[in-house]
């Protein structure tokens, strides 16, 4: 597999507009990919015969949103959702970290929720996570073969992970605090 600068131009150069940034000195290095382009970008990297990335270990978000005006007054970003895949090799003994990063609220209506392809076709696996970051923290995957919630009851109301979600005092005649 090429090193880290270089595989990051390779991936511009096949995937023109589709990869948006990369932090190869965080932690856990990684490659931001623009939500229209996660569906080819993963095909390409589970399937070509050099990377292999053959296993999705977990799909996963964060919301970056600061409730308190004073403190986002502060923050040097803007509101919004990060979806993160985390891949693995199995016959090459590597991982990578994906990530894609959309709007708090699709087309900035609150309570649309944003979407992103779903990568199932791909990895079977990203079925449940999916749905766990559908259910939890509110991020529509489009195309995906089952997306209901898989924690929370069908019936319920918002997004527990997301920074703003207000726990409900009740839920169908039980007082919860």
């Amino acid at each position: 597999m090429p090193s880290g600068a270089d595989f990051v131009e390779q991936l511009k150069k096949k995937f023109p507009g589709k990869i948006t940034g990369a932090n190869l000195d965080a932690i856990d290095p990684w490659i931001e990919v623009a939500a229209d382009g996660i569906v080819d970008v993963c095909r390409h990297l589970r399937d070509d015969p050099k990377l292999r990335f053959d296993m999705l270990n977990c799909v996963s978000a964060v919301d970056y949103f600061e409730p308190d005006a004073k403190k986002a007054a502060k923050v040097a970003w803007q509101p919004h959702i990060e979806v993160v895949y985390h891949l693995w090799s199995v016959p090459n003994k590597n991982s990578l970290v994906l990530k894609v990063i959309l709007p708090r609220w699709k087309d900035d209506r609150p309570g649309e929720i944003p979407e992103v392809p779903s990568v199932s076709g791909i990895w079977s696996t990203a079925d449940w996570h999916e749905r766990e970051v559908y259910d939890l923290c509110g991020v529509r995957f489009t195309g995906h073969p089952n997306l209901r919630r898989i924690l929370c009851p069908e019936d319920w109301v918002g997004h527990p992970l997301r920074k703003d979600y207000e726990m409900p005092l009740e839920y169908h005649g039980i007082r919860g605090r």
